[in-house]
């Protein structure tokens, strides 16, 4: 598959670069990031997906995780949230569904089952990607995410136990419990239902507890904590605790949604992630 680099910045002594390819999966031109640390040695990878409404450049811009990935020679790879320019009538008509809300499920509804199937995207199709292009160590991984990137990161180390350890901040733990879950799945998979083999608690509920470490922050001052709650974290803590699952949640104090809260802590799930994949590679 071919590659076309986009662009290309140094930084903390390694390159993060951007490039486009045509994807087999969305049946579209796909977007993706990628953080390579200074030095000649293959390295493992953590994949973070991002929230409503980003794109690849959110991590890039605003985390501060390159300092950190540089320091612990693990490669970060940052794809897009959705397809773009499918020409999927209703996908630009609102912010939180379709273009940029691809909600990292594979679509079985008729007019996006063609293009929506990000659970394979960034599960099957990148990887497979990486490990052919990149100084990379192959099966060696781990997956991080945010609000719906956390959701995403969440329901792939679940669904596919071919992770090291998984991190989230201020993810969509229980969505077919609030309103943005409602809307995707309804949209996606044609009902709620269909959505719980999407949902991080009904998936833990069912399966758990999971071979894998969890870590999950996410901030008291978070607006999306309230009215409704879309996030539901004490929904998934209280069935991993049910489960006797492997995690560590944390609530801290003052901290809102944006990446302000997301690069307080970066440092540490990066560490966290760098611990249990140098312990299996």
């Amino acid at each position: 598959m071919t590659l076309t680099k986009k662009s290309e910045v140094k930084v903390f002594g390694g390159m993060v670069t951007k490039y486009t390819h045509n994807s087999t999966t969305t049946n579209t031109e796909m977007t993706f990031s990628i953080y390579i640390p200074e030095g000649s040695e293959k390295m493992p990878v953590i994949y973070w997906l991002s929230g409503l409404t980003c794109t690849d450049d959110n991590f890039n811009m605003k985390s501060g995780g390159h300092r950190y990935a540089s320091e612990q020679k693990v490669i970060i790879v940052m794809p897009d949230t959705s397809p773009r320019g499918a020409g999927v009538e209703g996908e630009d008509e609102s912010w939180d569904f379709g273009t940029g809300a691809g909600f990292y499920v594979n679509a079985t509804t008729d007019a996006f089952k063609k293009h929506y199937n990000m659970f394979d995207y960034v599960n099957k199709e990148l990887p497979a990607l990486v490990e052919a292009s990149f100084p990379v160590i192959a099966g060696v991984k781990s997956i991080m995410g945010h609000s719906m990137g956390g959701h995403g990161a969440l329901v792939s180390a679940f669904k596919n136990p071919v992770y090291k350890s998984v991190s989230a901040f201020a993810p969509i733990t229980n969505p077919t419990q609030c309103p943005w879950g409602e809307k995707a799945f309804k949209g996606y998979l044609g009902s709620v239902e269909a959505g719980k083999e999407y949902d991080a608690t009904e998936l833990m509920a069912k399966n758990g507890p999971y071979d894998i470490p969890i870590l999950c922050d996410v901030g008291t001052a978070d607006g999306f904590l309230d009215s409704p709650n879309q996030l539901l974290p004490d929904n998934f803590s209280s069935i991993c605790t049910e489960k006797k699952q492997n995690l560590v949640s944390r609530k801290q104090e003052g901290y809102d949604h944006s990446y302000y809260f997301i690069s307080t802590f970066i440092e540490e799930h990066i560490k966290f992630h760098a611990k249990h994949l140098y312990g299996s590679a």
